[in-house]
């Protein structure tokens, strides 16, 4: 394939079109992780991600260690969830979820005079498993991918019949503005980054692992390529800094040089993609026996007095989170969980950190006003920022007339809703929601079929 120069011809290796939004990553990006103290009560939805909720294993009044199964996975595209405290179930009820509705999760009292030690089983003796049995373990401990998507991990490790994979591609490229935390991984962590990767490609029958980072993280691509080195399997790429590096299209394209079809996987590419935090988890479990009851999130924004990368126990309320970093300042506007590209605003702040939270943002700017929406001027900057080369404009025209075979003849699906489209917009056009809606249309036209 002539992977001799994956710097791009000299080059810092990158993919074409995409954005370049103001960093925002100077409050946070030398801050060191901190754990955030213990808090009286944790909520532990039982969807937190993509697939079936999990399914309660736990009832009202029953105490629970730190790191115990609490919820069953609920079928194969499904994980387990584990409680992040030593306590009692307060309840399994309808709490808060960040996706804005109220849905089933299991609430945790904590013990106040327990130590909160780590009492995970013994690790797993990876070299003794098959890789069914792996598979179900790594189910089991929960894992699911970090960046914010929450794939289940096992999932990805499964290939279907006749398929292979050559190269295993580590996202560290953490493109969404604001962000930190797998910035602050690769740097506290490089050696469990590195183990982790190495789990995997053994997993995984690969030959090569890759992990690519934008060159605004020089000295995480410095420490990893110590740890990694001398192996000549792993080889550590820089990226130009530009969003959406992290997607794994995109990362595909910077890395390989290579397109993923329409309607494809990277799996079709003999690649599989995981990231960053996700390879330093699936570390800590086989080393320690550890589930994911933890990860880091960046707390940042204008409205944050006191920013920085936490490691918060999954199913920590967000209002607790904030108020360790000082509150919130009077005059934000907002509160987003994720980054300001593709997060999801907040209307409860009682709602949990879950496994898929990277950030928490706090920001004192007005959002903009979708009344200020102007008609289209057919200036072209949304088809020279989507990365996958679709048009954003006619799409979203094809969207309000509700045209959906058109729609589906245009690629919508290809779409991942990064929103350097509506990022571009001088008509300020919500073109990304317009994505959104687009999606559901056909997903209603289906279901009607």
């Amino acid at each position: 394939m002539g992977m001799t120069n994956l710097s791009g011809h000299g080059k810092t290796a990158s993919f074409r079109h995409g954005v370049h939004p103001v960093e925002h990553k100077d409050h946070t990006n030398r801050l060191a992780i901190e754990r955030i103290p213990f808090v009286d009560e944790y909520v532990l939805p039982l969807a937190q991600h993509i697939g079936a909720p999990a399914i309660a294993a736990v009832r009202a009044g029953q105490e629970v260690l730190r790191g115990q199964l609490i919820a069953k996975p609920g079928g194969f595209v499904s994980t387990a969830v584990h409680s992040p405290v030593r306590g009692v179930v307060k309840a399994v009820e309808l709490r808060p979820h960040p996706s804005g509705r109220k849905m089933p999760a299991v609430v945790i009292a904590t013990d106040p005079y327990a130590s909160q030690r780590d009492v995970f089983s013994k690790p797993p003796p990876f070299r003794e498993l098959d890789h069914q049995e792996t598979l179900r373990l790594i189910q089991e401990a929960g894992l699911v991918g970090l960046g914010g998507a929450a794939f289940p991990t096992h999932v990805k490790l499964k290939l279907p019949e006749g398929k292979k994979v050559r190269w295993v591609t580590v996202n560290g490229c953490e493109c969404e503005p604001y962000l930190t935390c797998d910035h602050r991984v690769m740097l506290q962590r490089p050696e469990s980054v590195i183990r982790g990767l190495r789990l995997f490609m053994e997993l995984l029958n690969a030959e090569s692992g890759y992990i690519g980072i934008e060159i605004n993280k020089s000295d995480a691509i410095e420490a990893l390529r110590k740890c990694a080195s001398p192996d000549p399997s792993i080889h550590v790429v820089p990226l130009e800094v530009k969003y959406p590096q992290g997607a794994e299209k995109m990362l595909i394209d910077a890395i390989f040089h290579r397109e993923i079809p329409s309607g494809k996987l990277p799996l079709d590419l003999e690649i599989v993609v995981q990231n960053v935090g996700t390879t330093s988890a699936l570390a800590e479990f086989f080393d320690r026996g550890m589930p994911l009851i933890e990860r880091v999130v960046t707390v940042n924004g204008s409205g944050i007095p006191r920013p920085g990368n936490y490691l918060v126990p999954v199913g920590t309320p967000i209002q607790a989170v904030l108020d360790h970093c000082g509150g919130l300042r009077p005059d934000t506007r907002q509160v987003i969980m994720g980054g300001p590209m593709m997060g999801m605003a907040q209307k409860n702040l009682d709602a949990p950190v879950i496994k898929g939270t990277s950030g928490l943002l706090a920001l004192t700017t007005d959002p903009p006003d979708p009344g200020l929406e102007e008609p289209c001027i057919r200036c072209g900057r949304c088809l020279a920022a989507c990365p996958i080369f679709l048009n954003p404009s006619r799409l979203a025209t094809l969207v309000r007339n509700e045209r959906t075979e058109e729609l589906k003849t245009n690629h919508l699906a290809d779409c991942f809703e990064c929103a350097s489209c509506s990022y571009v917009c001088p008509s300020r056009i919500p073109l990304v929601q317009l994505m959104r809606m687009g999606k559901a249309q056909i997903r209603r036209k289906e279901a009607a079929k």
